[in-house]
């Protein structure tokens, strides 16, 4: 709980300085599109924080999200799916490679950083091989469909700011992952693997399921990503998109309150880890800092977080050293 305050206090640090430096920043329109692209940035993100948790990590997210997302307009407009067996047919190939991701980290002990890595190349080159690398997009139809990504919700208490509707997905998402991870016994699983996955097998849990089914849920919440970020932007260029997208995802979740170590996170502390990475973007621009300096200034916050973490994190395991060793000699 502590680590979710911090993280809150930082974003709202954030928030109040920009707010004063730029009174754009707290305009309707902008807050649409910082809380639209927190939305869809924590969604992707709520999936690496199961691999997290477990104690893996998944780097294809970017290309998964470029294949999911290129391959969705092509097979409706350019070879005439219908939405429903595109969806249906990209959820299904976003729950294979998370399989093919955990069997080979469970069954052939591959390390996930390379089977990831390697799947960073391989997702992205057959979206580009299948595409010939032409831009995809849906045009001026499909609105309905558009409307999963663009469309708006009226708010009556807020003079024109409607809210996005990738909001209201991510927060249908938030709650029903943060269900799994703290209220069944597959969370508890997951967090004890992280902990010691050879402890949490000598006590007969069943460790290659559970760490397969984190990457399944990454690599499904990822093509869920793409599909909105394709039905966001609408003009998928396969070259370009989720470039990078994998270490916003990875960043929100530590910076969140996932440790890189496993065995800790929390769905709460990633959405608002999210929320800041996408604030810092919006602030950055807002505050004419030029755009060269993003990725430094974006950088140097993870570092100053994840540092200020483990500081924190070695403060309160020594005052509970001392604290036994009182008990112990009293």
């Amino acid at each position: 709980m502590k680590k979710i305050l911090g993280i809150l206090i930082l974003l709202i640090v954030v928030c109040v300085v920009t707010a004063v430096s730029n009174e754009n920043f707290v305009s309707a329109y902008n807050m649409q599109n910082v809380i639209r692209l927190t939305s869809l940035f924590g969604i992707i993100s709520i999936g690496v924080a199961f691999v997290i948790i477990s104690g893996g990590i998944d780097l294809s997210i970017g290309s998964v999200i470029c294949l999911v997302g290129s391959l969705l307009p092509y097979m409706i407009v350019e070879k005439q799916f219908s939405i429903a067996s595109a969806l249906l047919l990209a959820g299904t190939i976003s729950i294979a490679i998370g399989l093919f991701h955990g069997l080979l980290i469970t069954k052939l002990k591959l390390q996930p950083f390379i089977v990831t890595l390697c799947g960073l190349l391989i997702y992205r080159g057959i979206a580009r091989g299948i595409t010939e690398d032409q831009t995809q997009g849906f045009g001026t139809g499909y609105t309905s469909l558009r409307y999963l990504a663009t469309g708006k919700v009226e708010i009556p208490f807020w003079e024109g700011f409607k809210l996005p509707v990738p909001f209201l997905i991510m927060l249908g998402l938030a709650i029903v992952a943060a269900f799994f991870l703290n209220k069944t016994i597959f969370g508890r699983y997951l967090k004890a693997i992280g902990n010691n996955e050879a402890a949490a097998r000598y006590s007969g849990i069943k460790t290659d399921q559970v760490v397969i089914m984190s990457y399944v849920i990454c690599s499904f919440l990822a093509g869920v990503g793409g599909v909105l970020f394709a039905l966001d932007i609408n003009s998928v260029q396969p070259e370009g998109i989720g470039n990078f997208y994998e270490l916003y995802a990875i960043a929100a979740a530590v910076l969140g309150g996932c440790s890189i170590r496993g065995g800790e996170g929390t769905i709460l502390g990633v959405v608002i880890g999210a929320a800041l990475m996408r604030v810092l973007r919006n602030s950055i621009t807002m505050l004419g800092i030029p755009s060269q300096l993003e990725f430094a200034i974006i950088g140097a916050v993870i570092l100053v977080g994840v540092i200020t973490d483990e500081l924190v994190k070695r403060y309160a395991q020594k005052r509970r050293a001392i604290l036994q060793a009182r008990q112990t000699s009293g």
